[in-house]
């Protein structure tokens, strides 16, 4: 079963799926609702506006769900926020950390990030700042599956931890988390910890060669439209066009996977010409990268997520357009290089972005 919450900003509260992949990747029975177990929202009614970048982890007593949110995101209320499934339905929604830096000051938090070390503590990582290219890192860690949370601990000057999605925990407990820079260029980095978070390196940067941002006809006619003028009619919901960008930024918060053996790779967020999904290797547990390069999947620079099947296959979910934050898709792959979509979870208007996706 998949667990994945998305949030689809400015609009919708996160949204939480249940589904069974069959062993080759099919939908079981051949229907679409068939293969789905549960959909639900997280809550129905909610303390703020807005909300974004929601991640999800399961836990013995349940799952855990976070995401930021307030007025609308960079506002200095926006916090982080957590829920917990523990029965039939989930939790009243609660802040659990904030920017507040003093009785003057308080800046925005972003992009939580849960996931749990060898020794079963939960981790609560995320970044506090007025913009992405001033961020800090923080986290906080519970000892009761999220019920509870420590105080907040500062990260290391330059150390920002997973930037958006979950890290990869070898079996050894080295975690390797996906990171990246957002300041004129943007830059992917790995962080890597063996002493379970006590203290990281880095690696990096990490980037697609302009030599290799070539975009092919689906984003050239893509990066043609434009966003229409006069559909933002309040109360409305448009989609909004992210086209391909004109020259190369970058690439941001990747995710990471085990292929087997010691070969690690990451999907990234790409904001190029290509306006496709980026991918790098490792051969030696994350401890080196290759520079990056782009798959066969279009990317509207928007965020994604990824997970390695206890059979070893390969499952993204991402937006399937080159221009536009819907549908919602999922993709399988059996050598984590050549994806087929099997999955559409979400095809409406407005946009379904930044999701977080695992195997319960």
């Amino acid at each position: 079963m998949f667990r994945l919450a998305s949030t689809q900003a400015l609009l919708l509260p996160a949204i939480v799926t249940g589904l069974v992949l069959a062993s080759d990747g099919a939908l079981p029975g051949g229907s679409a609702q068939s293969s789905l177990l549960t959909s639900e929202f997280i809550f129905e009614a909610a303390p703020f506006p807005s909300c974004h970048a929601s991640t999800i982890v399961e836990t013995p007593r349940g799952l855990v769900a976070a995401w930021f949110g307030g007025t609308a995101e960079r506002n200095p209320d926006v916090g982080i926020w957590v829920s917990r499934r523990g029965g039939s339905r989930w939790t009243t929604p609660v802040e659990v950390a904030d920017g507040v830096q003093s009785q003057e000051l308080r800046y925005p938090t972003w992009n939580p990030v849960l996931f749990h070390t060898k020794d079963g503590k939960l981790w609560l990582y995320y970044k506090f700042g007025a913009r992405p290219s001033t961020w800090e890192g923080a986290r906080k860690w519970s000892a009761d599956e999220g019920k509870t949370w420590s105080a907040e601990q500062r990260l290391p000057a330059g150390i920002l931890g997973p930037i958006k999605d979950k890290p990869l925990v070898l079996p050894d407990g080295t975690i390797v988390s996906g990171s990246s820079v957002e300041n004129g260029k943007w830059n992917a980095w790995i962080e890597r910890s063996t002493d379970g978070g006590k203290s990281f390196t880095r690696f990096g940067p990490i980037t697609v060669p302009d030599a290799l941002d070539i975009p092919g006809a689906g984003a050239i006619a893509e990066a043609a439209e434009v966003n229409a003028p006069g559909n933002e009619v309040a109360g409305a919901v448009h989609t909004k066009l992210y086209p391909p960008a004109k020259t190369t930024v970058g690439i941001i918060q990747p995710a990471v996977v085990s292929l087997g053996g010691h070969h690690l790779r990451f999907y990234a967020r790409s904001h190029t010409r290509a306006a496709r999904i980026a991918v790098a290797d490792s051969m030696d547990d994350g401890k080196t990268w290759t520079q990056a390069r782009f798959i066969d999947l279009p990317n509207p620079t928007s965020g994604i997520d990824a997970v390695r099947l206890k059979d070893g296959r390969i499952v993204l979910i991402f937006n399937n357009s080159y221009n536009e934050r819907t549908p919602l898709n999922l993709a399988v792959s059996t050598d984590g290089e050549h994806f087929r979509v099997f999955k559409t979870l979400e095809d409406g208007p407005g946009q379904y972005s930044d999701p977080a996706l695992v195997q319960a």
